[in-house]
């Protein structure tokens, strides 16, 4: 594991805002000469800390106008209803994030859609349709005012 202080909690919060920043502005930015951000740069990905860098898309340009959360109860709790819920909605494009959770539900779904009759569309027939599916309850977003997702 790599080295964990001051330093390397900055350069994290640096490569966050801007993963694309370079070595040098980086350094300067935290303080360290350029080799010995490298340095720490390489260990902290070597070490798992940091696992890739992803471009930021604007969703909207994409056609995507409608986003909703969505929470999902399974009415059969087996390993085996699990594992099918979750190959099935690998499978849907709309769905972005796919998190099991505890509680009152056993998933909740991130999904994009380009409006809200194509989401009618998913969840009637993709995820109303799954024999594991209790019940389904939709939160849907109408502003983001802080999303720090990459």
């Amino acid at each position: 594991m790599a080295k964990f202080d001051d330093i390397n909690e900055e350069i994290l919060r640096e490569l966050g805002r801007d993963g694309r920043i370079s070595n040098i502005e980086l350094a300067d930015r935290v303080g360290l000469s350029p080799s010995a951000c490298l340095r720490r740069v390489q260990e902290l990905e070597r070490s798992g800390v940091i696992t890739g860098y992803r471009a930021v898309l604007d969703r909207t340009r994409l056609g995507v106008g409608f986003v909703a959360y969505i929470g999902v109860g399974l009415n059969d709790h087996s390993k085996a209803s699990q594992e099918a819920f979750e190959r099935a909605i690998s499978r849907a494009p709309e769905v972005r994030e796919c998190h099991n959770t505890t509680g009152t539900i056993e998933y909740l779904l991130r999904v994009e859609c380009a409006d809200l009759a194509s989401y009618k569309t998913f969840h009637t027939d993709m995820l109303g349709a799954l024999p594991q599916v209790n019940g389904i309850t939709s939160y849907v977003v109408i502003g983001s005012p802080k999303d720090e997702r990459a």
